[in-house]
């Protein structure tokens, strides 16, 4: 009896070792993610950053946080995302169910006829249960009983899984939180284009008055004539071609507007605005921080982060499969071949324990499979939250010098505008007196008109980096 325990001993050693020397023989190249970054954008070390602000305070146009807020109530991404957290948040509860003991209960019955001409046949029939009485043909089987099962967590495999779920859970929190910056700065963005086009049509309209007074003035002119029927056609050509314009922006208004509604959740509907907030808008001063800030912010680096984590957690238990695996049974109940028996006690009682030790030996190809696959995903998350890290300093460099460059540029067209103006009257009054030609006038008009365009279409651009500044450093999510 000695012996067969040392032996029994010895084997389950030579098991372990053979197993976790195997293991260590994996070779893999895993990969360590680059944390340095730059102290800052610039030289500056003030921490005041306008991510820190929330949504609702940095845009304080009413109609637009109406819109937002709207938004992340019925957004129909932003709720698939939302159960993809609750999807990650199951897979929690099923990984910490998988390390904690399994327990059954049940009943079952039925019959058996065992043929007499095999050796349990043959035996049955000498049998005696009563005495006087043999073996009950077909003999029945009625059980009923509790069972537990448990796998014991001896190398930290089911853990690590489940720490390796609740990261994955961690991260599509961070990718819903993503995608509400991204909604936010999409909104923002559609709404100050709209804004912005409303304007355009309104100084349209406005050089269309003032284009068809110019050709009241040249008709007079004809009939006067002091200028032929082409200077008359030239005039209304531009009257034409100016009041073109009118649906094509039109058509770009119902086109941001839908996009707002999609955006928003809801059929095509008019976006209520205030169309003479545009020229009201602020462009403030922009708040960077430093970097440590926007590596807390930025919800798309914690989220690559987050599942990093997770990559290194599967890495772990992919390794584990290698090393025994130890699982324990067992069952008490009652059974017996007629139910009036099932009180017998304690000749009716069952009841079973074992314990089994396991470990993967030879025809291991799967499990190196997995392992390895495993570690390229872990060395892919690193080269992702690298790229995000890299990616997000240079969204931030772009808006910071497209804000600088927007500014000086939006402060010359407002003086282009001003002195075009101006050449319009004078035109005007050099066509009445002879001393410039139709063309002149007609030029200026439509160079104004250009002008006024641009001056808008900048202001919008400079709302547009406020945003992208914004969604850039993090902001928007809190």
């Amino acid at each position: 009896m000695n012996k067969n325990r040392k032996t029994q001993k010895w084997l389950l050693f030579a098991l372990v070792l053979v197993a976790i020397t195997s293991c260590k023989s994996l070779k893999i190249n895993g990969k360590t993610e680059n944390k340095n970054v730059p102290a800052s954008y610039t030289s500056s070390q003030d921490t005041t950053n306008i991510a820190d602000i929330k949504w609702k305070d940095y845009f304080t146009d009413p109609n637009l946080t109406n819109l937002i807020d709207t938004a992340l109530n019925n957004n129909q991404e932003l709720n698939i995302i939302l159960q993809e957290i609750q999807i990650a948040n199951n897979e929690i509860l099923a990984r910490k169910g998988a390390y904690l003991p399994f327990l059954t209960g049940g009943a079952m019955s039925g019959v058996d006829k065992t043929s007499r001409y095999t050796s349990k046949g043959s035996s049955e029939a000498n049998l005696d249960i009563v005495p006087g009485k043999a073996t009950p043909e077909p003999l029945g089987d009625l059980e009923i009983g509790a069972f537990a099962s448990w796998e014991v967590d001896i190398w930290h495999k089911l853990r690590n899984a489940k720490k390796a779920a609740y990261q994955k859970y961690l991260s599509s929190v961070e990718g819903k939180n993503f995608m509400v910056t991204n909604l936010v700065a999409e909104i923002a963005n559609s709404y100050y284009e709209l804004l912005a086009l409303d304007n355009q049509l309104d100084i349209l309209k406005q050089n269309i008055e003032i284009q068809n007074n110019a050709l009241n003035i040249v008709r007079l002119e004809k009939e006067a004539t002091r200028v032929t029927e082409l200077a008359v056609r030239k005039f209304e050509a531009e009257v034409y071609h100016t009041k073109s314009l009118q649906f094509q922006i039109q058509q770009k208004i119902v086109e941001a507007e839908n996009r707002i509604n999609f955006l928003v959740g809801r059929f095509p509907q008019p976006i209520v605005r205030n169309r003479t907030s545009f020229d009201a808008l602020v462009l403030d001063t922009v708040n960077a921080g430093i970097r440590s800030q926007l590596l807390n912010n930025r919800t798309d680096i914690r989220q690559a982060e987050m599942d990093l984590m997770a990559n290194k957690l599967d890495v772990q238990v992919a390794k584990a499969e290698f090393y025994p695996s130890l699982n324990i049974r067992a069952g008490v109940g009652l059974q017996a071949f007629n139910a009036r028996y099932f009180l017998n006690a304690p000749q009716s009682i069952l009841y079973s324990m074992a314990g089994d030790l396991v470990a993967p030996l030879l025809n291991r190809a799967q499990l190196k499979a997995t392992y390895y696959s495993a570690n390229a995903k872990q060395i892919q998350a690193v080269y992702n939250y690298e790229q995000k890290i890299l990616n997000a300093f240079v969204e931030v460099s772009n808006q910071l010098a497209n804000i600088n460059n927007l500014k000086q540029s939006y402060n010359l067209k407002n003086l282009q505008v001003d002195a075009l103006n101006q050449s319009i009257n004078i035109s005007l009054s050099l066509f009445a007196s002879a001393r410039a030609d139709y063309m002149e006038v007609l030029l200026t008009q439509r160079d104004a008109l250009t002008s006024k365009f641009e001056l808008i279409d900048t202001k919008k651009d400079l709302l547009h980096a406020r945003v992208n500044i914004y969604k850039s450093l993090g902001g928007g999510w809190k």
